[in-house]
């Protein structure tokens, strides 16, 4: 499909599932040449990052763990600047190395957020994995270890992403189309 309506909005194609893959693949490939004798924790970001996690997973072949967590600063198509801890982590993390699964970092608040907790739980090492990274809406200071894929500051939703709760199944991933 080149366009997709979701509720009220009309969307069309921005990224192809086989882009998505490959991003995916290359960020795996690269965490199993980096991660190989620290046994991550990988932690997902709950929702949007459940499709992501599941694809990255299956591709990584170093001895790990995964968590999630859900947190939330989102409500219908703009942030509220306030991250919400809905589903916490109950996992020590005290000398592990975190990598941190998101499905996508725009101002980076949700980020900050966990940083501060992982490090208040005094982890060795914490690194961000994320499939999507807008660097022209990131306002945060920390380091995005891993990108797939880097996008304009745009609204999209489809794997994983949504649009007021909608759209997550879609394969590919859409840009709102603005009029």
């Amino acid at each position: 499909m080149s366009t997709v309506t979701i509720k009220d909005k009309e969307f069309e194609l921005f990224i192809q599932s086989q882009d998505i893959t490959s991003a995916v693949n290359s960020m795996a490939a690269q965490m199993n040449a980096e991660l190989q004798s620290s046994n991550p924790l990988f932690l997902a970001i709950l929702n949007g990052s459940f499709l992501f996690a599941a694809d990255l997973l299956r591709n990584i072949k170093v001895e790990c763990e995964i968590s999630f967590v859900k947190l939330s600063s989102y409500q219908g198509m703009a942030t509220t600047g306030n991250v919400s801890q809905l589903i916490g982590m109950n996992e020590d993390v005290k000398g592990r190395t975190v990598v941190i699964l998101e499905d996508i970092v725009d101002t980076g608040i949700t980020l900050e957020k966990l940083f501060v907790d992982l490090e208040r739980k005094q982890a060795a090492s914490i690194k961000v994995a994320t499939l999507l990274f807008k660097p022209d809406a990131y306002t945060g200071n920390r380091n995005i270890d891993y990108v797939g894929i880097e996008v304009p500051n745009n609204f999209l939703v489809g794997y994983g992403l949504d649009y007021d709760g909608q759209g997550r199944n879609l394969e590919h991933i859409y840009t709102l189309i603005k009029k």
